[in-house]
């Protein structure tokens, strides 16, 4: 994910006097590397990835365990989250090059693809992330808007007594989200951000406890579970859809825990001593058990609420939004906290295209100088017009694409099975095989090998089951037209 945190707003000072740094070693305000100390931990880099993992994917669970059943579903959850600890685990052993604790720093993923494997796999590792980034910016706005609308109709439904239908266009919405992107993108660096994380970190917790609520108290009033050993059965869907579902549900149990996308970045806020790999991996631990924790919940009682007619968002689920003022509030966390994922997966992304843009023009005003802009109480706020202007049309593009597609759901279950596996697996196997130079054919590395197809495997059945969805939703598609 693009270059990291550090590289944006210290490479004035890296360039001036790093160099002087390097030669004698770490000092109190510098790390190693001569970039300034790191100050995150295990907290701090928890929250980044609780951030990032817990999106509103954990709504659609329900209907994920919902076409596998009882016995599958939570069995598949397991399973996904044994794989993407076991995958960050290898990956984050490739932060440092050589040695664990002195060896050479890689900033992003990309650098460690570049120092593990190199050649043409560098391209493709940035290819596939950065496309992936850019449809998780265009994913979140949808979800945003729709959180929004969601609000908006529930009360406009509260207030005819349920007489109007309350239509309204998604836009609005999209465009609201997008002037807040904006503000936000301009926060110079990944280091800065922690606090976003934290308050987006509580914001899942806040809409994923009402669904979990609602769901308890769903079953309460049925008075028994609902839901079947096999999921939904085949009179209620044909053998081919329970077939494409079950696809599907792999695809989003899969995506709802994949973070590895901007592990490294993560990692690189991390002060050390204890080595960094040692801090991730505890990190990588508390967040995938609190994850699975809390992904089982909702899902599990999503789906006892429900049964085979669990939704596709469990928010929408309940009667026509009664009790409506606790849905608003669960609505109202969401969007927050799609502001906030939307900054930690797009800010590697911004600093990949200004690092780049540094190398290529070093004497460009525009791109090197920054204004203090002075704010009272504060210290003066850094303002670069190349930042301003990039990001600002990245948002931009971002928004516009979404209200051109609004069904981007299905697309980005697309793009993430083509990003799940080689991100997730692919990648981080490979680099722990060359590092740690593992023989060809011994036992480890066929077991290795064994794990990157089956995940291969997952990815290319999510895909196919999310390229069906889309030809569905292109049936009945008119552009930027869409009202719910």
């Amino acid at each position: 994910m693009g270059e990291s945190a550090g590289a944006k707003n210290h490479h004035h000072q890296v360039t001036d006097f790093s160099i002087e740094v390097q030669h004698q070693g770490p000092s109190k305000c510098f790390d190693d590397d001569g970039r300034i100390k790191r100050t995150g931990n295990i907290w701090t880099a928890s929250a980044h990835i609780i951030t990032a993992v817990i999106g509103s994917g954990v709504l659609s669970l329900a209907w994920a365990i919902a076409q596998l059943g009882w016995i599958a579903g939570p069995a598949v959850m397991f399973l996904f989250s044994f794989v993407i600890y076991y995958t960050s685990a290898l990956l984050a052993d490739c932060y440092r090059s050589g040695d664990p604790v002195t060896g050479k720093r890689n900033y992003t993923y990309m650098d460690a693809v570049r120092a593990n494997l190199g050649g043409a796999k560098v391209k493709i590792c940035g290819l596939i992330q950065y496309l992936n980034l850019f449809g998780v910016a265009i994913g979140y706005t949808i979800a945003a808007s729709i959180s929004m609308m969601a609000i908006k109709r529930s009360n406009c439904f509260h207030q005819s007594r349920g007489k109007d239908p309350c239509h309204m266009s998604s836009n609005p919405y999209m465009i609201m989200f997008g002037i807040s992107e904006i503000i936000f993108s301009q926060i110079p660096d990944f280091d800065q951000i922690w606090w976003l994380s934290i308050v987006a970190a509580i914001m899942s917790f806040t809409y994923s406890s009402i669904g979990l609520a609602l769901g308890i108290a769903q079953v309460a009033a049925n008075g028994s579970f609902k839901g079947s050993m096999t999921g939904i059965g085949i009179g209620a869907v044909t053998q081919t859809q329970k077939i494409w579902r079950s696809f599907q549900a792999f695809g989003d149990i899969a995506f709802a825990y994949s973070y590895s996308i901007i592990l490294i970045e993560i990692q690189d806020t991390i002060k050390s001593p204890p080595s960094e790999s040692k801090t991730m991996k505890k990190a990588t631990l508390v967040s995938v058990a609190v994850t699975t924790a809390f992904y089982m919940l909702c899902g599990c009682m999503g789906y006892a609420a429900f049964g085979d007619h669990a939704p596709g968002n469990l928010l929408t689920g309940f009667g026509f939004y009664n009790p409506f003022w606790l849905l608003d509030i669960a609505n109202a966390a969401i969007v927050i906290h799609l502001v906030g994922a939307y900054q930690v997966y797009c800010q590697p992304l911004f600093a990949f295209i200004e690092k780049w843009a540094i190398q290529r023009w070093p004497k460009s005003e525009f791109i090197t100088r920054d204004i203090p802009v002075p704010i009272p109480g504060f210290r003066p706020f850094k303002l670069n017009l190349f930042r301003l202007v990039w990001r600002s049309a990245f948002v931009v593009a971002t928004t516009v694409i979404s209200m051109l597609l609004p069904f981007f759901n299905d697309v980005v279950g697309i793009l993430g099975a083509f990003g799940f596996w080689p991100l997730t697996v692919y990648f981080p196997v490979e680099m722990y095989i060359a590092q740690k130079k593992i023989p060809k054919w011994s036992t480890r590395w066929v077991c290795l090998q064994i794990l990157s197809l089956a995940c291969l495997a997952i990815s290319l059945a999510a895909a196919v089951g999310s390229v069906a969805g889309v030809i569905l939703d292109l049936k009945t598609y008119r552009p930027f037209k869409t009202s719910y």
